[in-house]
């Protein structure tokens, strides 16, 4: 299976790419993980509707490039479904099961993804009601998703 993470900006901080570095490390055992990182635009700190609009609509434009016609698409939006980990190993199962061989996982920028983005993705998830940096979430997701495939093969993963 590949995994692709499809999202908007550069790490900055180094503690946040080790951390997701390790991630990428060990989820290289169980699938081939593609990280696709697009440019994101500069927010105004007052942006107006109209400001706002158009920064998603670029950012939404960057981010489409980089999934490909046979991806799975999972959205992360904050009023997507929620998933346990057990759920979302199962899930994830699931997908791969119905003939999908790639699953790209879109995060947007500050201001959320676009509704061009969240048209063309085929679920959205939501892994808390909380809101999280973006550049966090990134590692959250290959927690995520490193754990869902410990699970699915039965190996230990801490609870």
């Amino acid at each position: 299976m590949t995994l692709r993470i499809v999202c908007c900006g550069r790490l900055k901080e180094a503690f946040f790419r080790e951390a997701l570095d390790e991630y990428i490390k060990r989820l290289s055992r169980y699938a081939k993980v593609e990280i696709i990182e697009v440019k994101d635009e500069k927010t105004p700190d007052r942006a107006s509707k109209a400001e706002a609009a158009l920064i998603l609509e670029k950012e939404g434009g960057r981010l489409l490039s980089g999934i490909r016609d046979g991806d799975y698409v999972c959205a992360l939006a904050i009023e997507g479904k929620e998933y346990s980990s057990e759920a979302f190993a199962s899930h994830l199962a699931e997908i791969a099961g119905s003939g999908k061989s790639s699953v790209a996982f879109i995060i947007g920028g500050s201001l959320g993804l676009s509704p061009e983005v969240l048209r063309r993705a085929d679920e959205k998830i939501s892994f808390s009601k909380m809101t999280f940096p973006h550049q966090l979430m990134r590692v959250i997701l290959a927690e995520q998703v490193y754990r869902s495939f410990r699970i699915l093969k039965g190996e230990p993963y801490h609870k």
